[in-house]
């Protein structure tokens, strides 16, 4: 889709080029068939002025890893655990193909999140990109694996004006929301405001949840820097806590989080929605770059 399309880049890393990336290769690592990628697309139009870094989780298929998911039946859907990827490739290419004046870059965090002798293990401590560490409580929470490696990378390498991760993250956020709204975290009060405007108007509904900083303590690790479920103390707020985590990786960029677990995928034809995964999200990004 890329081909062709001018001041469009494309570069995959894979294998030993992952080195560093322990959360990618902890997630991914259990799959031989699918082993993990790391795609960064690059649009960069002369004279852009402002540098947009987007984040994508893009799980290609999860069964919790160890930490099977039950009921099984809950695994069918997986396919559509790379929405967040799907979504920053598309916005990526959407830039591109409208000249925008900004430079976008899309960094794409792949992974199929299954099980074998090689899989990580609840217990496991992973050194992410950049050197953070993490101890890993639930295999099942694998997407803020990834986007730590590539929120990390973003922060460190990039040096965007915004950095904004995409992710099918937390069944938290759709009990809290239900499947028409995604939850927003940032501590940009007035870029919460501009983007949940223009999600209205787009047909992406966010809604701006808080960063409760009294739950951070949660993510205490006795061997680790963090852990990455923050279950102890029991707070509850799944959503929350997984963006606190995430936070931790951003350095001091104006960063958002978008949590799209619940509108990303549709089980029925209705309204502008076909029947599975939806690309929610798309439009107002896309919207909000041609702001910029």
């Amino acid at each position: 889709m890329a081909k062709g399309i001018a001041q469009l880049k494309v570069e995959v890393k894979s294998g030993k080029e992952l080195a560093e990336f322990g959360g990618l290769r902890a997630v991914g690592g259990s799959s031989t068939v699918h082993p993990p990628r790391f795609v960064q697309m690059t649009y960069s139009p002369r004279g852009a002025k402002r540098h947009v870094v987007l984040v994508g989780k893009g799980i290609t298929f999860d069964t919790g890893g160890v930490s099977l998911k039950r009921p099984y039946e809950m695994m069918v859907a997986m396919k559509t655990d790379m929405s967040g990827a799907a979504v920053v490739s598309a916005v990526t290419l959407a830039a591109a193909k409208l000249k925008l004046p900004v430079k976008v870059t899309g960094l794409l965090m792949l992974a199929e999140n299954t099980i074998s002798a090689t899989a990580q293990r609840p217990s496991d401590v992973i050194k992410h990109y950049g050197g953070t560490t993490v101890e890993v409580i639930n295999t099942d929470a694998e997407g803020r694996l990834v986007l730590a490696d590539g929120l990390a990378f973003a922060d460190l390498h990039l040096d965007p004006d915004f950095l904004i991760d995409v992710a099918t993250l937390t069944g938290a956020a759709s009990l809290g929301l239900g499947k028409q709204y995604a939850a927003m975290y940032t501590r940009d009060n007035r870029l919460a405001k501009n983007l949940h405007e223009l999600s209205l108007g787009a047909g992406d509904p966010l809604w701006h949840m808080p960063l409760i900083d009294d739950y951070a303590i949660a993510l205490a690790s006795d061997v680790a820097d963090f852990n990455h479920t923050a279950d102890k103390p029991k707070f509850g707020a799944g959503s929350v806590t997984a963006a606190l985590f995430l936070e931790k990786f951003v350095g001091k960029r104006k960063w958002v989080h978008l949590d799209i677990a619940g509108p990303a995928r549709s089980e029925v034809d209705a309204g502008e929605f076909v029947k599975g995964g939806t690309g929610f999200g798309v439009r107002t990004l896309t919207r909000w770059l041609a702001t910029l």
